[in-house]
């Protein structure tokens, strides 16, 4: 059985996407680099994962919000279904 994940920390629970985004590539870039000791690295990843969750999370939750608009035979609008994206 797959372990739960644990819940996101408050800050990055409260954030915007392109806060969280903002912040996950910049954790990206400094554990690409290799420069950053072994114990910070593995700080700043476990936070890259949290902020990956939420963004994964808001954007699954932005693809629910969108919707298709249909179109009938004469061409015109006439309604809306959801996107499905897959």
């Amino acid at each position: 059985m797959a372990d739960k994940p644990a819940p996101l920390p408050d800050d990055v629970a409260k954030m915007s996407f392109e806060d969280a985004l903002a912040q996950l590539e910049e954790i990206v870039g400094k554990l690409e680099k290799g420069q950053v000791p072994l114990e910070e690295s593995i700080r700043i990843y476990e936070r890259g994962e949290a902020l990956r969750r939420h963004c994964d999370a808001l954007l699954k939750e932005a693809e629910a919000k969108i919707e298709k608009i249909t179109v009938g035979a004469d061409g015109s609008a006439k309604g809306t279904e959801p996107l499905d994206v897959e």
